[in-house]
């Protein structure tokens, strides 16, 4: 909103200090001050709100140490996520973008899931919450608006560069650059392309997976994206989920991810940049970087109250939308095959989870007595019954992330 305020005052009076907002490095800066108010100022009030509300964790008792002492702490806090990024999102950003507009319904839909999930625990006194059924077909509706979307949407293209003698420039108007002393032309066109970390060209065409179907295996090349994307949503927010258990684990961790995919974001935007660093341009994709900020400021902001030993919990209002929100970013920018390395901390969580249920129903079955592999998962239970303090814990998580998070930038030039 602000944005189109100062469009239009720069427009009919160009005042020097107006044009500030034409740049994304500047809307970005804003954004995450104006998300850390929001979320440090009036998430107070949230919170004292809840605490009247009597909105209070139910802790089940799992014998880790202080564990019980969380009972009755705020859940649902993850209101003053979801406003700390909309808010700055909603006054920044141009809303007519695509992408921002893909990220805004993200945010809303799986806050939604989220709260109804809180809702019926908090206030049907139903452990259970919302059936995983559910949830499941919640992240794949969204999976396939984002995906439908990103396929056939006319505004999101990608650049590529091709020979002059191939598309005819009445039907793909072509656009001749220079690079050094040599000459080549680009287009932007709809793809299925997508960048993958170490491999040479650094990029792969989903439409390539059905190449053994013949002549025209393009046109069927959607419904591999679409499977590609719902698995994406559904592991990045369940991964997410799973990951805060403990205090300040998820919503540090997914800060770092959050300034990780913002520059990302910023690169894969920018031409100049994108050509220096021989990676794919995606036009009109740098918006996203306010929305970045606005996700980086509330997580930080949030962390205020969330950190040992946590005033509010997020809830599934809050991790469910975190989860995914990356996934739907990273999704947008072309870097979805850099999950597994940036959210490795949510990918160690859930599968800590899947191996050891899945060792103990094989040994329950075989040997009639289940056994463990880990202490207790997820993972970060794991180390709290080794004797970790959760501050500890979480520390070196973050730790985790953050080389996680230079692996992943540096995967621009390795190949």
């Amino acid at each position: 909103m602000l944005y189109y305020l100062f469009e239009y005052l720069n427009q009919q009076y160009d005042f020097p200090g107006l044009r500030l907002f034409q740049y994304i490095t500047f809307r970005t800066s804003l954004a995450i001050i104006i998300s850390l108010i929001v979320t440090t100022v009036f998430g107070r009030r949230i919170i004292n709100y809840l605490q009247r509300m009597q909105v209070g964790e139910t802790v089940r008792n799992l014998g880790l140490e202080g564990q019980m002492q969380k009972q009755g702490t705020p859940t649902m806090g993850g209101i003053m996520i979801l406003l700390g990024i909309l808010i700055p999102t909603l006054l920044l950003a141009n809303l007519t973008n695509i992408y921002v507009i893909l990220m805004i319904v993200t945010t809303i839909w799986m806050g939604v899931i989220g709260f109804v999930d809180d809702y019926i625990k908090v206030f049907k006194k139903n452990k259970e919450g919302l059936a995983g059924k559910f949830k499941i077909v919640g992240q794949v509706g969204l999976a396939l608006i984002i995906g439908w979307t990103m396929y056939f949407n006319p505004n999101i293209v990608v650049r590529q560069t091709v020979d002059e003698g191939m598309i005819s420039k009445a039907e793909v108007p072509m656009v001749l650059r220079q690079k050094g002393e040599s000459y080549y032309y680009t287009q932007d066109v709809k793809s299925t392309l997508t960048n993958v970390p170490f491999y040479k060209n650094n990029e792969f065409d989903y439409a390539k997976v059905l190449k053994f179907l013949g002549p025209g295996y393009e046109k069927y090349a959607v419904f591999v994206f679409l499977l590609v994307v719902i698995i994406i949503v559904t592991a990045v927010s369940n991964g997410a989920n799973i990951t805060d258990g403990i205090d300040g684990l998820a919503t540090g961790t997914s800060a770092i991810i959050g300034v990780t995919l913002g520059l990302l974001a910023y690169v894969s935007g920018n031409t100049v940049i994108a050509d220096y660093l021989n990676i794919m341009y995606i036009p009109n994709s740098g918006e996203l970087m306010i929305f970045a900020g606005a996700f980086v400021g509330a997580c930080v902001g949030f962390l205020w109250y969330n950190s040992y030993p946590a005033q509010v919990f997020m809830g599934d209002t809050g991790s469910l939308a975190i989860g995914g929100i990356i996934a739907a970013f990273a999704i947008m920018i072309r870097k979805e095959l850099l999950i597994p390395i940036l959210c490795g901390v949510f990918l160690v969580e859930n599968l800590s989870v899947i191996i050891q249920v899945s060792y103990f129903k094989y040994t329950k079955k075989r040997f009639g007595e289940g056994k463990r592999i880990f202490l207790m998962a997820p993972l970060h239970h794991h180390y709290q019954k080794k004797g970790y303090h959760e501050a500890k814990i979480v520390t070196r998580f973050w730790i985790i992330g953050i080389l996680l998070a230079i692996i992943t930038i540096i995967t621009l030039k390795l190949r």
